[in-house]
């Protein structure tokens, strides 16, 4: 059951608003959380979809005498970026993200042609302010630092607060993040898993559904997820070289079918990273058309 409606101020954390954008989907839960930082001068993270009513409820969100001195994108997704020129343009704050789409994509991805992707992909989007791993956004009683995050998205950033995280769609209660080719990047994916298992989290707020109240459980429990994909592919490929369609109905028995033109994207990525990794072969190429086998 949705615990809130779009529109409606929530306020997750001491210091932190959200408001949801109605823009539900099966890829998007009931929506993207677009979050406040701070009181006074504050940072917006991640406006969302271009709603005129949502620009309106960010808007409403804030008290009398503030105004947002920030707009930060985790990565330019439909359902995270486009809001974020027209709420520059109504309050004056600059847009900070990694880049535009496109930005940061890995060697191992831009070596291979023919791998299609592109979904929900917000190509328009272009910030005022490039950020870098590492660098800190600071406003009055709130500091951020931005954390390179690559994996759903080349350029995607999280955001730290202390010890909670503004996650975006790198780690999210509800469900895995879609990896798809050639933006999104497994090897990646499973490094920032790693990273962020490196340091000692007290809350993940993402970009979709609930908060996390156990990051480290959260981080173990999505790299067992795709650590068991993979395990999947490599014994559906005992029985003898595969297509991607064919490893995807073998591997994706639990998936519901709206859901398995995304899974196809998650298993390329897998397949990727096991050739980059020598665990696999391929006849020609790594792409959406080849025959897959084991070494």
């Amino acid at each position: 059951m949705q615990p809130w409606t779009p529109g409606e101020v929530i306020r997750p954390e001491t210091g932190v608003r959200m408001v949801l954008a109605a823009n539900p989907s099966p890829m998007t839960h009931w929506g993207t959380n677009t979050y406040i930082v701070g009181e006074g001068a504050v940072a917006v993270i991640d406006p969302g979809p271009a709603l005129p009513a949502h620009l309106a409820a960010i808007l409403a969100a804030l008290a009398p005498g503030e105004r947002i001195s920030h707009i930060l994108v985790t990565h330019p997704h439909l359902d995270h970026s486009p809001l974020a020129r027209p709420l520059a343009e109504a309050t004056g704050a600059p847009v900070l993200g990694f880049g535009p789409a496109g930005s940061g994509i890995s060697s191992r991805m831009a070596g291979i042609e023919g791998l299609g992707g592109g979904e929900g992909i917000d190509t328009s989007f272009t910030p005022d302010v490039r950020l870098a791993d590492g660098d800190v956004i600071e406003g009055p009683g709130w500091h951020l630092k931005a954390l390179h995050t690559p994996g759903h998205m080349a350029g995607h950033m999280a955001f730290a607060l202390g010890d909670l995280l503004f996650t975006g769609d790198h780690v999210m209660g509800w469900a895995p993040s879609l990896v798809s080719p050639p933006e999104g990047d497994m090897t990646d994916y499973m490094a920032s898993l790693d990273r962020l298992a490196g340091h000692r989290w007290r809350r993940f707020l993402s970009a979709h559904g609930l908060p996390m109240d156990d990051p480290a459980t959260r981080l173990a429990e999505l790299t067992t997820h795709r650590r068991t994909r993979e395990a999947a592919i490599l014994a559906a490929l005992t029985h003898g070289p595969a297509d991607l369609g064919t490893l995807t109905a073998r591997v994706y028995t639990d998936v519901a079918p709206a859901l398995l033109p995304a899974a196809r994207r998650n298993l390329l990525a897998h397949l990727i990273d096991l050739f980059h990794g020598k665990k696999i072969a391929a006849q020609g190429a790594p792409l959406p058309s080849a025959r897959f086998s084991l070494p």
